[in-house]
Order: structure tokens, then C-alpha cells, then sequence
């Protein structure tokens, strides 16, 4: 089975542009965040963010990941949905 650990957080940080927003968007702490992305970073052996003291960016990898990332949770998010309704 895939472990998608971290791919919500990623998508997150880049939908709220930092660690923080997105920590408070999913009502965690930020080093929870910043754990999953490195996680995720590591177990895809590629850097995803460039990170400075005061901006974010995608590396290409990231933006690849990102895209498909979220669609992914979309999808997962209307599979849920649907599922509900039954």
C-alpha cells in the first residue's frame, strides 16, 4: 500500500503559502507540518519546497506532486462525500 503521509500537508502549505497557515488550516502544530513534508520529501528522495526565512516555491517535482496531490484529494474528498449520501 502507498503511504500518502504528508501529501495532505504538503498540498496545504502550498494552498496557504507556509507551514503556519497551514498548520491552522488543519488545526495542528506547524513542526507536525513541517515533519510530514520532510517525510514525504524523504521517502520520494526529492526536494518538493525551496525554503527561505521569508517565502516558499515549488521546485519542479513539487509542482508535478502538487498537481496530481490535488486531485487526489479531491477525489478523495468526493468519494467521502458520496459515500455519506448513501
Amino acid at each position: 500500500m502507498v503511504d500518502k503521509g504528508g501529501l495532505r500537508e504538503f498540498v496545504h502549505v502550498v494552498e496557504h503559502g507556509s507551514f503556519t497557515a497551514a498548520a491552522e488550516a488543519l488545526q495542528v502544530s506547524p513542526s507536525f507540518v513541517s515533519r510530514e513534508v520532510k517525510r514525504l520529501e524523504e521517502r520520494l528522495d526529492t526536494r518538493l519546497l525551496h525554503r527561505s526565512t521569508r517565502s516558499l516555491s515549488l521546485t519542479e517535482m513539487g509542482k508535478v506532486l502538487y498537481q496530481r496531490g490535488k486531485e487526489i484529494q479531491d477525489m478523495l474528498v468526493s468519494l467521502e462525500d458520496e459515500i455519506a449520501d448513501l
